[in-house]
């Protein structure tokens, strides 16, 4: 093997050999030669260290008569005479290739593995061992996996050889040539330094493919272990070598200074630099001769003073603000226009109040416009509008993320006295744009924290106030900077968290979802032309239909935004990628037929037919954070005691619903036709499917009163419509939030009819035209329009005497 190898087989420790040794021996035999701690391999050359009496006689009587050795692992390492059951089942039987003996450093021997062997019985014992063996040969396997398997190996013993300091010479370009197996597997465990136990199991794993797989797998972990040491070693010894060259490089200009005495006209250089850079600046008056004074207290600083290094970096920060303002662009309405309809489809609203935005813009440039909040669930574009409208205005964009922000600092900054201290994230997100005009997004301002630091949604109030900013001071700049001209734009996705003061100074432009149309027009116009360059296609490789884009909206994405459509649609090319770049075909078409076997079985199905075909279940409609959805309410009668059973995890809002909507039915039970012994001896259970996940709200009113309805009189609830709307005791239906995003998910869940409070008439101007256009609106004022519009037939007018 190595000769750190031979030096562990020195520990069997053992005199010079004596003489030749006549000794008997099985003449069928193969001669065993017992080692501890080391396991040979076949096709691989090493050297062992022959101490022990047995063994010296062995390897004598081998050599004398030109005969192979059984080179096995014995269990027990300390055993001197080991018994058949001490040793290993599998050996390797080996040539002797060279025989050394040494009065001083004892008796060596270098090998050649030929083969594997597995020991059948013990001929003899003394004065060696001599055993019956049967010869393993090996397997032929040339199934693909385990060529890909034998190019894997064989790349990572490359890798190790070439990390190995002590690695014999061309030995990596000998495994480069390399074609067999087998013998790969053999020789990167022998020159590997894996345990004895692993080593010993590679050599009993018989068959090619699981021998490659395990030896892999114990390679790959060595060689990542060899790399990160590596890298480590030459890390630390790169800064100790550029730590001593700066030493001696600046201890020798010191010299050369004192020398040429020009030690003073150095410091001199670098404060006129300063001090040009100051005055180029454009500071406002009082800054900039702030800014001088703490340059000449800097100059007056010794070298290794502790506070000249922070004072050289707030120095730099100072003159690397932006502090000039810029040319103003004009802002051309017709182009901002176009870039609005070339970044976004749809909106149309939306893209109106940013024309209107940006025509105030125009006549007003000094005007304290609006800031912008752009509210709408994930997905949605809110931070791509912002770019929008900075490539409109035609200015730098820039943003920083407050999710988790919960310390005023962070905003503000630290002061510079700390260690490490930084400006806050308004200083550094103007300084990266490098313009005081930029556009600056504050995104997710929803999901501030607060916490021992402060509270950094009070710092923003100072930020987003026009009145107030043109003197922002930052804690680290210690003085004032002017954020009047900057354009500031918010994204949320939740306007209840942001706090009301902070609210107040934005104004809000929500986003809504999607309907499937426009989902269909993004993901042609814009989703698949980035997946394609994400993948390295061409759009002549590669190309989806209009039904298979339809079919992975429908059936394996649910959301308002369209993230998971363009993760889907990458699903896609990439099944096609694999194709193209695998030689079985030069362009790949994929159809709706396509899509099962693509990204596995629909995740999504149309439930509502079949789940409100039977009494007893309506279809309400929720709004959650990401949108609109479709609630079920199921109800059920059992014997029992006249009690209301809720399940589905339901919150206290909704709970009072439900006792609500019981009570509405038991005081209409006359009209309904429904006999007062069925609350006295029977229960009622009301269940909200998807139980895993919390609900609250008073909106699932009516659908709760409908499905109790449905049940105890023994009709079907339509199946192409959801209600939404809160009641009360006297029987009236209240309005409820959400509007907008809940007949949206009705539109997309393909019904056709939805009923609506008649208070939310209000609302109705915020539902996209698509979705007015395939949707019946029934407006409800009392439950009697529930009995009148839900059912197959209006309940109002049935006879439930008959």
């Amino acid at each position: 093997m190595t000769e750190e190898t031979a030096a562990k087989q020195t520990a069997e420790n053992g005199g010079p050999a004596p003489a030749a040794i006549s000794s008997p021996c099985a003449v069928d035999g193969l001669i065993l030669l017992p080692v501890r701690n080391f396991v040979a391999f076949p096709g691989t050359v090493f050297p062992l260290a022959v101490g022990r009496e047995a063994s010296v006689a062995a390897v004598e009587l081998a050599v004398r008569e030109d005969r192979p050795l059984g080179v096995i692992l014995q269990r027990d390492p300390s055993l001197e005479q080991p018994a058949a059951e001490d040793l290993h089942r599998i050996g390797c039987t080996a040539d002797i290739l060279r025989y050394v003996r040494s009065p001083d450093s004892g008796n060596h021997i270098i090998c050649r593995g030929t083969g594997r062997f597995r020991l059948s019985k013990l001929l003899q014992e003394r004065p060696f061992a001599v055993a019956h063996v049967e010869q393993i040969t090996e397997p032929a396997d040339h199934r693909p996996e385990t060529e890909a398997r034998f190019l894997h190996l064989r790349d990572l013993t490359v890798e190790l050889l070439e990390l190995l300091p002590d690695a014999p010479g061309g030995l990596a370009e000998s495994v480069k040539d390399m074609a067999e197996p087998g013998l790969l597997a053999d020789l990167a465990a022998a020159y590997s330094d894996f345990p004895v136990a692993e080593r010993q199991e590679i050599l009993e794993t018989l068959g090619i493919g699981a021998r490659i797989e395990k030896t892999a797998r114990l390679l790959a972990r060595r060689v990542e272990v060899l790399r990160i040491t590596k890298e480590i070693g030459e890390q630390t010894r790169e800064a100790l070598d550029e730590r001593h060259r700066k030493a001696v490089l600046r201890e020798q200009l010191a010299a050369i200074q004192r020398e040429l005495g020009e030690g003073e006209g150095s410091t001199a250089d670098e404060f006129a630099e300063l001090s040009r850079r100051i005055t180029a600046a454009g500071m406002p008056e009082d800054t900039e001769r702030y800014a001088l004074k703490e340059l000449g207290r800097y100059n007056r600083m010794p070298e290794a003073a502790g506070e000249t290094g922070m004072l050289r970096t707030w120095l730099e920060w100072m003159t690397e603000m932006p502090w000039q303002l810029p040319e103003a662009q004009p802002v051309d309405l017709q182009e901002a226009r176009g870039i609005l309809d070339e970044d976004h489809y749809g909106l149309e609203k939306i893209k109106a109040r940013i024309i209107e935005y940006l025509a105030v813009r125009k006549l007003a440039p000094a005007g304290k416009a609006p800031i912008l909040c752009i509210a709408g669930p994930p997905g949605v574009g809110k931070t791509s509008l912002g770019q929008s409208i900075a490539r409109a205005l035609g200015r730098p964009f820039a943003r920083f993320s407050l999710g988790g922000v919960h310390n005023e600092a962070e905003i503000r900054g630290h002061r510079r006295t700390y260690i490490g201290a930084m400006p806050g994230m308004v200083i550094q997100s103007i300084r990266r744009a490098g313009a005081r005009n930029c556009v600056l997004m504050l995104d997710e301002i929803d999901k501030l924290g607060r916490g021992p630091g402060g509270d950094p949604s009070s710092v923003l109030l100072e930020v987003l106030d026009p009145s107030q900013n043109a003197a922002f001071r930052d804690n680290y700049l210690g003085v004032s900077f002017d954020l009047s001209h900057v354009v500031f734009l918010a994204t949320a996705n939740l306007l209840e968290t942001i706090p009301a003061p902070l609210l107040d100074r934005m104004e809000v432009i929500t986003l809504p979802g999607y309907l499937e149309d426009e989902k269909l027009e993004i993901a042609k116009r814009h989703l698949l032309k980035g997946q394609l360059e994400a993948t390295g296609l061409a759009p002549e490789q590669a190309a989806i239909s209009d039904a298979a884009l339809l079919g992975v909206i429908r059936s394996y994405t649910r959301e308002a935004g369209v993230r998971n459509l363009e993760r889907m649609i990458g699903a896609l090319l990439r099944h096609a990628a694999v194709g193209i770049a695998g030689g079985k075909a030069a362009s790949v078409q994929i159809g709706a037929d396509d899509l099962k076997e693509i990204l596995g079985p629909p995740r999504y199905e149309d439930e509502v037919a079949m789940r409100t075909s039977v009494p007893g279940v309506a279809t309400g409609l929720a709004w959650t954070p990401s949108g609109g959805s479709i609630l079920f309410i199921e109800a059920s009668r059992v014997p029992g005691e006249g009690k209301l059973v809720l399940t589905g995890q339901l919150g206290d809002v909704m709970r009072e619903s439900a006792q609500a909507a019981m009570t509405l039915v038991k005081a209409r039970m006359g009209e309904l036709g429904i006999d007062q012994a069925v609350f006295e001896n029977s229960d009622i259970h009301v269940h909200v499917p998807a139980g895993a996940t919390p609900k609250d709200g008073p909106s699932a009113g009516t659908a709760i009163f409908s499905a109790m309805v449905s049940l105890l009189v023994d009709r079907n609830l339509r199946n192409d419509t959801a209600m939404t709307g809160e009641i009360s005791l006297r029987g009236l239906v209240l309005p409820v939030g959400g509007i907008r995003e809940k007949v949206m998910a009705a539109a997309t869940a393909g019904l056709s009819r939805v009923l609506l409070p008649d208070r939310n008439r209000r609302d109705l101007d915020d539902i996209p035209k698509a979705a007015r256009d395939v949707l019946e609106v029934v407006w409800l004022e009392t439950v009697d329009d529930i009995l009148t519009h839900a059912f197959d037939t209006d309940l109002k007018t049935r006879d439930f005497n008959r």
